[in-house]
This record gives structure tokens, sequence and C-alpha cells, in this order.
């Protein structure tokens, strides 16, 4: 579902994550085609797709940007043809998310210093799109005013030990917009035990990774928090939009220190502030988490594929979109999944082994 019918504000300007590499939905998603890229639900939109299309509305096309692999820029072009080939930003090595933004909002500030940034990853899923724009709007309006770095805080609705949590200061909301928070501590992924106590507490959050700040806001924060990474970038900025930009990107971004954007300003800038939403998010790491969100038959059977007949079948995520008959029986709790001529039955609760099968 998208929303159209919005006044967009053209300083508002979206980037989207899309280096990631991995295969943990294999054989659908691999080092050459990750999950980002793939259709997992069978709607035939991507990951990186969806993403887009929820920010339709908020975003004009020409303000959304994509920083990626090198070998990935062609498949977010063909993907999102709507954005302008020099919005797709091409590092030559992974560094994780403090380089990753370091770069994309200079080059964002060398075009608009006063731009307002949308910050998220590709391959997270929203069920809710009207709830989540309303959101994005109204953190976008509390960035565009103040200094703060905005987190969104997913809602918890189970002791999951699969994400990071925020734990936020809800006793005085923030003046300027009562839905949002000071942010009192970031913790780990925490184990089961952890994980429902924080959610008795109701004052914990998932960490969802998407982020809203204005570019001088999150500039500054990395010159105070990360000098030696802010100083290359610094140093580019007369070559960002020039046929040199990407040979010295090649050159210098692989001395930046791989860390993450939490660790580098989130966990240790003062003005840090989270929005507590619930927009139906999930970040689709498993098999096991797209047999929780995609429908499911009587027998809790989650098909996607047009040419698919089960038999005496419950429990399962049988995933076959290309062309072929299958025919499943007698199975509970398997993942049945079909691409480039490579077929995968495994149990669902032994999937942490497709890295293993993968790898053969």
């Amino acid at each position: 579902m998208t929303i159209m019918s919005k006044s967009m504000n053209l300083n508002n300007n979206l980037v989207i994550m899309a280096g990631g590499v991995g295969s943990r939905f294999w054989p659908m998603s691999t080092t050459e085609y990750p999950k980002q890229f793939i259709d997992v639900f069978g709607t035939g939109r991507t990951f990186i797709q969806m993403t887009y299309d929820r920010f339709k509305g908020l975003i004009a096309p020409e303000n959304v940007w994509v920083v990626t692999s090198q070998k990935y820029a062609n498949i977010v072009a063909q993907q999102l043809p709507d954005i302008p080939r020099e919005n797709i930003l091409m590092e030559p090595c992974r560094r994780n998310t403090a380089p990753c933004i370091a770069y994309v909002s200079w080059r964002i500030k060398a075009k608009n210093p006063t731009a307002n940034l949308v910050i998220t990853p590709a391959d997270h899923l929203v069920t809710d799109v009207v709830e989540f724009q309303r959101v994005i709007t109204s953190a976008l309006n509390f960035t565009a005013e103040t200094d703060a770095i905005v987190t969104l805080g997913m809602t918890p609705t189970r002791p999951e030990t699969g994400y990071g949590y925020i734990q936020a200061d809800m006793q005085v909301p923030s003046l300027r917009n009562k839905e949002i928070y000071r942010v009192d501590s970031f913790k780990e992924k925490p184990d089961y035990k952890t994980a429902v106590q924080y959610v008795k507490k109701r004052d914990f959050f998932w960490n969802s990774g998407i982020f809203i700040w204005n570019v001088s806001t999150i500039v500054n924060s990395l010159r105070i928090y990360e000098p030696e990474i802010s100083q290359i970038f610094e140093d580019l900025l007369p070559y960002y939009g020039t046929d040199k930009e990407q040979a010295l990107i090649d050159e210098q971004f692989p001395k930046c220190q791989s860390i993450s954007i939490d660790y580098a300003v989130m966990e240790r800038a003062d003005e840090i502030f989270v929005f507590p939403a619930d927009f139906g998010w999930s970040d689709v790491g498993t098999w096991g988490s797209l047999h929780t969100l995609a429908p499911t038959d009587k027998q809790g059977n989650n098909v996607i594929g047009e040419n698919v007949k089960l038999y005496e079948t419950k429990n399962c995520v049988v995933h076959t979109t290309e062309e072929k008959r299958v025919v499943v029986q007698g199975l509970d709790g398997y993942i049945v999944a079909e691409k480039n001529n490579t077929l995968l039955i495994c149990k669902l609760e032994e999937e942490q082994r497709i890295k293993e099968f993968s790898a053969e």
C-alpha cells in the first residue's frame, strides 16, 4: 500500500542502506543476489522495492539515496529506476554502518547542507504503511527543528532474543513532540530470561535501525566521536558529484575503521531520542520469521508459488516461484525452497544450518 496524496518537503532525504551480503534465505538469496534484492513474499516486489514504496509521497525520487556494494549497483538501478543513478553510492568494501552513513551524509551535505535525513535498512518489513508514514513525518518535523538524533523503537510483541533493545526515559516526553522520549540506554541482544523482563517493564523497545536526523547533526556528531572517519569524508567535499568522486572513495573508504553507527554515535552522544512506534515492523531475518509473517492456510503452511499441491502437510514454508509443479506430502515444520536449480528441504528448527548447506 502506498500513500500518494501528501505534500512533500523537498528538504527531506531518504537513505537506504543496501550493502548487506548473506544467504539466510538460501537458495533464494546468495552473496551475488542477497536478501534485499529478492521477492520473499511472492508479491512481485523485492525488499528494497518495498522499502522505497513505503516512502512514496514523503520523499521525492531525486532525494532518495542508496548506499550499496559496487557489485550490486546495477541491481539497484534495475530495481529502483526512478532514482537518479548518481544517487547510488558505491562502497568499494564493507566497513559497517558508520562509514556508510558518514559517506552518504557528507555527500548529501555537499548538495544541501540543511537536509533532513531518514536512514533505513533495505531489507525490513512494514505492514502498516499509513502509521509508518505518520511516524516518519512526525520525526522529520522534530529533527528539522532540533539537533536531536531520533531512532525508531518498536513496541515489542514478544520476548525476542534476536533484536537489540532501547530503554527509554518514559517519565517526561520531549516538549516539542509528546511521542518522543530521551534514550536511557541501548541493550545488546538479551537471553530469553532478560528479554521477558524487558517486555514486562514497558520502557524497552526493539532497536529497528531506522534513524532520523538533520545532516548537520550527524556530521557534527561524527566529527566529535569518530574524527578519523570524519576527516576522510570531509577532505572529499570538493569532489562529491564530480567524475573524481568514485576513484577517491575507492582509495579512501577502505581506510575507515569498521564500526557500527550504534557504537560510533548512538551510544555516546547526548541528544539521543527514541520514538516508540508500532507499525508491523520485522527485519524478516529467518525462514522462521517468514513463516510467522506470511499468510498461512488452515494447516499453518505458507505457500509462495503458483503450482504447489500439499497433502498431509502442516506448519511448512513452501517457496517455489519458478515454473515447476511442486507436490509435498507428509511434512511437518519444514522449509521447501527452490531457486536456480537448487532445491532445499530443511527442518524449520534446523534452519541455522542453512549457511553450512549453502557453502557446500
